[in-house]
């Protein structure tokens, strides 16, 4: 017996369904509350499928509401419904795949593949058959239905279908879309290669078995003059680019014409997926060869793209000037993510080198589009391009760039700027010449009528500031700074925004060069405080944290202590505990407590008593959360890393001076609960580690009491599966060593096998190499006896990961240890002396004490092999080496 609604049940269904659409939040929580009951009955989902596929004489909007509710139902409980339910939904599905409403009939796919992709593709065997037989009715809403839901099955289930767990239906089913691509409908087309489309990044085998079909089936369509199989047809031949290249290889000439018309395509989703294509191409090795003769036909092209189509003008209010009054709506902010301390070390020519894992973040220009589009697409694939192409791109740009930069129209204009932004970094080189004529020219930019014009070229500037600093200062540093700073405060918030961030990597190329004006930078931001909304005031810490670290000491005078500590401590006791907002406040008062060291005095405690409840918080909610997981929430982990990172940048600034806080707190006692989590998020352990390093060499006699709960965790550590927490657990544990002396001895064995085998692993990340071969060094320095032993296993990645290191005191102590293990373990350096040469040739001002070490180790070793021998072995040094141990050591 087929199962019936019974009238009373329906009517209350439907009441729910009219209810749900009403706008009022009342309304809707009485829904919510009823949905929670009504789903207490088993066949209150046959019900909502019922009005879905059968109630005809309701409304479109109302029958597919039934569905949507139905399909929310089979995510959160399916495996609760009762087995005849479930067949009964199934069935009606099937069955009314080719309603006649397109509404309906997608409101069923989507809940077809919703119960699909519960695991059910297995307990369903007659789906796939089914809705791939349904494909040859003559009726076309059936086969337009059927081949909606396969699309979504494709879509959500790629890797499953292309598994042994189904029999591979693919083997059928690739074979059987490839017919429908000659189809007399549009959609069907579109669906069969969106459908095929799903399995190329995979490679599904089925595919790869029919792959020349599929490649002549899509040149087949090129010329089709539907916008949606177009665009499906560039999609595809954009990851064949990736997946096969190969098979493309001997087309690529007309593909790439292909491509040229469309990402003129009139319809701009097309325009947007051809346009694709060329960011892919700049990856592949063939770029240059492919396209170096269409370059003449692609760079109008893509310059054309970057032009603001008129709805991006309306969505940015292009015509509006001034907004800054009005404030942020909340959901514009983008979450801030705060990224953890990572201890490095000082390389020869330039600062401290970024770790490995440089940030990602692109420098975009206008990201409250987020949604990517024809503009960003043209200029993100115009960028890579000059990186593959370099100057020879500009002989086709440079006669377009004049037109641009100087019309009269500012839409084109602006396009201008944003291209001489693009080409930045990969034609450097080749804008040399033209950019003392080309910066003053932006810089006028600066004052344009037109915010989205002030805005680009801000970005674009940025993208010059290494050139402009390396120009004698008044050239164009002092006019660029100055207009700038004024942009700082210009009254539209997009500009506000975009000269902050410019002027925040003018700030990293300049460092000590803004030294002069500091007294006027500083005016500037403490003024933007009182003038920003919510937004632009989270770019504004960075800008400040960003000068304090390219200033450094130079910020620690009374008067700009005077002007920059006020605003930001009022912040500070403004906002509360639980403000998100603290994350860019906490990261810029630490930059601020290293720059002024001892400036910061007066301002610490209260710094450093908040950041110990941060942390005493998190952990307590941690614990609450641990035991009672129904009773509490998860804490947000954020808070206490960058409030311990926060307390790092006092230890480092303060030095000495954080005694008494530490006196006065429970931080030992908090520290080694972080250094203890073993939990999802390793950044709480990193920047333990690293808070840890700080104190040591801030106040020692406040962590030397803890050092044998700390050792045996700090060796537990040394897993360079975590990189990041690794470096900072090796740093840290150099630091203990340097002041603990001889007492190191009985800790030893708990990390030295540790570190000498990440040393001499492969691929191990620059900064961790060079932090492990510094501690090996000090643990060698304070307990030789113990280390030397160890010497041929770690003699020869030690000098090498050593030898680009700055002259510091690091690298001092370090090599200060290996002098005097070589001294215990000659023997053990015999082997690798050339390397232990060629780092000791790597100091520049070695201490006198020091060079004295080294040259008898030079010498000693000259004299136990003898003259002839030596000068056999001299015989292989590179001729820079020879040339400085002669020099320096007299050998």
């Amino acid at each position: 017996m087929e199962w019936q609604p019974d009238e009373q049940g329906l009517q209350q269904v439907l009441q729910l369904l009219k209810d749900s659409q009403s706008p009022d939040t009342a309304t809707q929580r009485a829904v919510q509350e009823k949905l929670e009951q009504l789903n207490q009955f088993p066949d209150f989902n046959n019900y909502l499928i019922f009005v879905l596929t059968s109630l005809k004489s309701e409304d479109e909007p109302t029958r597919s509401l039934s569905g949507l509710i139905l399909k929310n139902n089979v995510k959160a409980h399916y495996q609760n419904f009762p087995p005849n339910v479930a067949d009964f939904i199934k069935r009606e599905c099937l069955n009314n795949i080719g309603d006649p409403s397109p509404l309906i009939r997608a409101t069923i796919g989507i809940l077809i593949t919703t119960i699909a992709s519960k695991g059910e593709l297995q307990t369903w065997p007659e789906l796939l058959p089914q809705l791939c037989n349904l494909l040859n009715s003559e009726d076309y809403n059936t086969c337009e239905g059927s081949f909606g839901a396969l699309q979504k099955i494709c879509e959500d289930s790629s890797e499953l279908l292309d598994s042994d767990a189904l029999n591979r239906p693919l083997n059928i089913m690739i074979p059987k879309f490839l017919q429908f691509f000659k189809h007399c409908s549009p959609k069907i087309r579109s669906h069969a290669i969106a459908c095929v489309n799903q399995f190329i990044i995979g490679r599904a085998q089925a595919l790869m078995d029919n792959i020349d079909t599929f490649i002549e089936s899509l040149f087949a369509l090129a010329g089709d003059e539907d916008s949606e199989v177009r665009k499906n047809v560039c999609r595809a031949l954009v990851m064949l680019l990736e997946v096969r290249i190969d098979r493309l290889i001997p087309h690529m000439h007309s593909i790439i014409q292909y491509m040229l018309q469309r990402t003129q395509d009139p319809d701009e989703n097309v325009a947007l997926e051809a346009c694709e294509f060329w960011l892919t191409l700049a990856e592949q090795p063939i770029c240059k060869e492919a396209l170096s003769g269409h370059l003449v036909q692609l760079i109008p092209i893509l310059v054309n793209g970057m032009k603001y189509s008129e709805i991006d003008i309306i969505l940015l209010k292009g015509d509006v000037e001034e907004d800054e009054t009005i404030p942020d709506s909340e959901q514009d902010i983008k979450p801030r993510f705060h990224k953890s301390r990572t201890v490095t070390l000082q390389h020869e020519g330039g600062e401290g080198e970024e770790g490995e894992d440089i940030d990602e973040d692109e420098d975009d220009d206008d990201d409250t589009l987020s949604d990517w589009n024809l503009r960003k697409c043209s200029a993100a694939a115009l960028d890579v391009l000059a990186n593959v192409f370099r100057e020879e791109l500009l002989p086709h740009l440079l006669p377009l760039l004049k037109g641009l930069l100087f019309h009269p129209d500012w839409v084109i204009k602006e396009s201008g700027i944003l291209v001489l932004g693009a080409i930045a970094e990969g034609c450097m080189q080749g804008m040399v010449p033209y950019l003392p004529e080309l910066i003053p020219h932006l810089i006028q930019c600066l004052c344009d009528k037109k915010a989205l014009v002030r805005s680009i070229a801000c970005w674009t500037l940025s993208r010059y500031a290494h050139w402009v600093v390396s120009q004698p200062p008044d050239a164009h540093l002092k006019p660029l700074m100055t207009e700038l700073l004024k942009r700082i405060l210009d009254g539209n918030k997009r500009v506000q925004e975009a000269a902050c961030s410019a002027f925040a990597t003018l700030e990293e190329e300049a460092c000590t060069e803004l030294v002069p004006y500091l007294s006027f930078i500083l005016d500037t931001l403490v003024f933007a405080f009182g003038k920003y909304q919510h937004k632009n005031l989270l770019i504004l810490y960075d800008a400040i944290g960003t000068l304090a670290d390219s200033v450094g000491h130079h910020l620690n005078q009374p008067e700009y202590i005077q002007k920059l500590m006020p605003p930001l401590i009022a912040k500070w006791n403004e906002l509360k505990d639980e403000d998100k907002d603290l994350f860019p406040l906490l990261e810029c008062l630490s930059s601020v407590a290293t720059a002024l060291q001892s400036g910061f005095l007066p301002y610490c405690e209260p710094v450093y008593q908040r950041c110990v409840t941060l942390v005493q918080k998190t952990l307590a909610q941690a614990m609450m959360y641990s035991q009672q997981p129904d009773q509490y929430e998860a804490p947000d982990k954020d808070f206490m890393i960058v409030a311990l990172d926060l307390l790092s940048g006092l230890a480092e600034g303060l030095g000495g001076h954080v005694d008494t806080l530490v006196a006065r707190s429970n931080i030992m006692t908090l520290l080694f609960q972080c250094m203890q989590s073993q939990d999802t998020m390793p950044e709480v352990r990193q920047s333990s580690f690293a808070l840890l390093g700080d104190l040591t060499k801030a106040c020692f006699p406040h962590v030397k009491p803890c050092i044998a709960e700390f050792m045996p965790i700090l060796g537990t550590n040394l897993n360079p599966e975590f990189i990041s927490v690794c470096n900072n657990a090796t740093w840290a544990i150099g630091e203990i060593c340097m002041q603990m002396g001889v007492e190191m001895q009985p800790y030893i064995a708990m990390v030295l096998n540790q570190l000498v085998e990440i040393i001499n692993r492969p691929n191990t990340p620059k900064t961790l190499l060079e932090n492990t071969a510094i501690t090996i060094g000090r643990l060698g320095y304070v307990c030789p006896q113990e280390v030397a032993p160890m010497l041929p296993q770690f003699i020869r990645p030690w000098c090498t990961s050593l030898r680009n290191i700055r002259d510091n005191e690091e690298k001092d102590s370090a090599f200060r240890g290996i002098c005097i293990m070589i001294g215990v373990n000659p023997g053990g350096v015999v082997q690798d002396f050339i390397f232990f040469c060629d780092a000791v040739a790597s100091w520049v001002n070695p201490k006198d004490d020091l060079r004295d070490m080294f040259y008898k180790i030079l010498h000693g070793f000259k004299e136990q092999v003898g003259e002839e021998n030596w000068q056999q072995f001299s015989e292989q040094f590179p001729p820079l080496l020879k040339e400085r141990l002669a020099a320096c050591y007299g050998v």
